[in-house]
């Protein structure tokens, strides 16, 4: 529980991957596809789902270590991120599925006047595409990428050049994610926070993190906001 007052919440920041989306299937045939192009082993998806959260060059350099008996070097990983933004290019936008609830539970926020925007980690290049094709894309006012801005999450900076963009303070705000890099970054730019039980922390619970609330289902939000 938290003693903010979530009736002065007017911004919603939400993350995309293991939040509103459950990714890993594309992420981990892409992963494989990288691999099998190098003439590695094929990694299992339990093993993605753990690697995934920092982003696709983290993702790529996990991937790279588990495979090799030695650290990747600088150009063994600049030729692996290629196959891999090659392989993911075609996979990302399809069958995209969408955790139990979000559909409604934007749609609703929308409705209630909350302003909606994305921060997620995922390059900025599959984002379109995967809002477009999952029905996400209207609700939102504003997103970005991993590579949107110089820093990604856990930095602040994110979530504030939102609440800049958008002229909503901080305080006005909650972020809405699965991974302790959600909460740390809130937590850093003054922004509350709520944790979700499912997605992708890399084993952890995110009650561990200390988010302002948490929750185990997308459509609690709506309960929350009340």
């Amino acid at each position: 529980m938290s003693n903010i007052d979530i009736r002065h919440i007017k911004l919603i920041l939400f993350d995309l991957d293991g939040t509103l989306i459950d990714s890993v299937v594309q992420l981990w045939q892409a992963v494989n596809q990288m691999l099998a192009e190098l003439d590695h082993a094929q990694v299992s998806e339990q093993e993605v789902r753990l690697w995934v959260g920092n982003g696709a060059d983290m993702l790529v350099q996990r991937a790279l270590t588990a495979a090799l008996t030695h650290p990747p070097t600088p150009s063994q990983h600049q030729q692996a991120r290629a196959l891999f933004d090659k392989a993911y290019q075609g996979l990302a936008s399809h069958q995209v599925v969408l955790y139990p609830g979000v559909i409604n539970t934007l749609e609703q926020l929308k409705k209630a006047g909350y302003t909606l925007a994305l921060v997620t980690n995922k390059p900025y290049g599959f984002v379109p595409d995967i809002l477009a094709n999952s029905g996400l894309a209207q609700y939102f006012s504003m997103s970005l990428g991993g590579d949107s801005l110089a820093d990604k999450k856990p930095s602040p900076a994110p979530l504030l050049h939102v609440c800049h963009t958008l002229n909503i303070a901080p305080e006005h705000s909650i972020m809405v994610g699965d991974s302790e890099n959600d909460v740390l970054a809130a937590q850093a730019a003054g922004i509350a926070s709520v944790g979700l039980t499912y997605g992708y922390n890399y084993g952890k619970s995110i009650a561990d993190s200390q988010p302002n609330w948490v929750i185990n289902q997308f459509g609690e939000l709506l309960d929350l906001l009340k």
